[in-house]
């Protein structure tokens, strides 16, 4: 993505979502110019217009997520004149849903403090304390120097069972916005003050790890990052009702872009709810998958079995040397024909499709067409990431050989990013065209998508070159890495605008 997405700003709402062309990521707090966010500040960047295929949305690092925890605490008890331990268990109970919990507070106090677990007694006090003759009811001691506790609604425990019980609430269940008083039958929430006060300091970081992780869970607008031991959430004004018409992608600060909407890995153009379906008719049709998915193919010419072992389509059968399309089984010099059409799927006509049996099987055939060219770029994605991981080692050989820096041949680099972005994108609209109703915008769509596969695949054939080569072709492939990306950005805004406007037409109810 380019770099503006690496700034973050705040989305007013759903309107504006909808309107955005672009994504930001900015730091917290309106003044962030004097804060380190890891990005670049220049500030014109966020000042460009942003394409059609992007959202606004912010990144949120743990202190971020605490800040903003902090700030609606201290609005909230400042509002009701209650202790910030209480405001704090008001908000979690009401999920942080602050206006909808001052009117419930206004319009009746009592049943807004009971039901979130706070009432109104105020017996106990933010302290232990040795009671003469006090003996505890969960382990019976009633030792002379025995230290207590109590919480406002007056059970009191030796601190040894308190620390005993919340501690495995907290490592053991996972617990910490909503832990009730050890009481029997006694609903009242342990506060922080309390908790601070009982547990060692260890349990008190996992206590505000889990608050934490709680507050972006209970947040319509906040999604962790599915990225493994990735610590940042993203926040993002996306609602459930607006993802029929967006594919709101975000990227996280470390790196991962993934859907705000069902946390899968970005798979635009297509939205969420034909992302589940098609998922869904792959899994139930898994031996059909697993029969096309396979890895070797006879050559169409002397019929020996061949391997695809390489990104690019561009097959060369080693025996005969006849050159085809691993994809159609055409041959290969027909592809920059004006006429080649090995994306779309010519329907048959009625006569070749009369009857059920012949009708269920041109469904098929039509399934395996989308079906085929969606597994075949996941695959070709991997097997160019692997050829990169090859070639990279052999990137310090290239710098002897040429003469060139480290810096200079980070063309590879960038051209491989370039590669497996534009392939994630191919496999989704094969998705996506699956369920679309063919009329004069499905041709359009057909020949974006036509244009960015072909740019692709003379990238990946390029990039299969051997090292020797790779420094005279540089200039080659930065220009062709800079076509993809174009062809990329054409495709994505053309259907971003068309499904943001209703103006697609699809052959399922959806």
């Amino acid at each position: 993505m380019d770099s503006d997405d690496d700034f973050m700003s705040d989305v007013s709402s759903a309107e504006d979502f909808l309107d955005t062309q672009g994504s930001e990521d900015e730091s917290l707090g309106e003044d962030f110019s004097d804060l380190d966010t890891g990005f670049s500040d220049d500030k014109d960047l966020l000042k460009q217009k942003r394409k059609p295929y992007e959202v606004k949305f912010k990144v949120l690092a743990p202190p971020d997520i605490e800040y903003e925890q902090l700030v609606q605490v201290n609005e909230v008890s400042a509002i009701l004149g209650l202790p910030p331990e209480s405001a704090a268990i008001l908000l979690r109970f009401a999920r942080w849903k602050k206006e909808k919990l001052i009117e419930g507070y206004m319009e009746n106090e009592d049943k807004t403090l009971e039901d979130a677990g706070l009432g109104k007694s105020a017996q106990g006090s933010a302290k232990t304390e040795v009671i003469p003759g006090f003996m505890c009811d969960i382990c019976c001691d009633d030792g002379d120097n025995l230290e207590s506790y109590a919480m406002r609604c007056g059970h009191r425990f030796c601190v040894n069972c308190y620390r005993h019980y919340l501690a495995q609430k907290i490592k053991e269940e996972g617990e910490a916005a909503r832990i009730q008083c050890p009481g029997e039958k006694c609903h009242r929430i342990v506060d922080s003050k309390s908790l601070d006060l009982l547990v060692t300091e260890d349990l008190r970081e996992r206590y505000r790890t889990l608050l934490t992780r709680t507050y972006v869970d209970d947040k319509d607008n906040l999604r962790w990052c599915p990225a493994p031991e990735c610590v940042y959430a993203v926040d993002c004004a996306v609602k459930a009702r607006d993802l029929r018409r967006i594919v709101p992608t975000v990227r996280c600060r470390c790196g991962h872009e993934f859907c705000f909407g069902c946390s899968l890995n970005d798979h635009q153009p297509t939205p969420c709810t034909l992302v589940k379906m098609w998922l869904q008719k792959c899994e139930d049709d898994s031996e059909t998958a697993n029969w096309i998915s396979a890895n070797t193919k006879e050559c169409p010419k002397c019929q020996s079995t061949i391997e695809k072992n390489g990104g690019c389509n561009h097959m060369t059968c080693r025996k005969c040397k006849h050159e085809f399309c691993w994809m159609c089984m055409g041959l290969w010099s027909e592809h920059g024909t004006s006429w080649y059409n090995c994306n779309r799927y010519e329907e048959k006509s009625g006569s070749e499709a009369r009857g059920a049996q012949a009708k269920s099987r041109a469904s098929l055939e039509r399934y395996l067409h989308y079906y085929n060219r969606y597994a075949n770029h996941e695959q070709s994605a991997k097997l160019d990431k692997d050829l990169y991981l090859k070639t990279e080692k052999k990137m310090t050989s290239l710098q002897s050989a040429s003469g060139m820096s480290w810096i200079e041949v980070q063309f590879l680099d960038t051209a491989s990013q370039a590669l497996q972005q534009c392939r994630q994108t191919l496999k989704w609209t094969y998705a996506f065209a699956f369920y679309l109703a063919r009329n004069n915008l499905t041709e359009i769509f057909e020949d974006n998508q036509k244009d960015l596969e072909m740019a692709v695949e003379s990238l990946s054939e390029m990039f299969e070159k051997p090292v020797a080569e790779l420094a005279e072709l540089k200039v080659v492939i930065l220009d062709k890495t800079t076509y993809c990306n174009k062809r990329r950005v054409i495709l994505l805004s053309d259907t971003a605008e068309n499904l943001k406007n209703g103006e697609w037409s699809f052959n399922i109810d959806w």
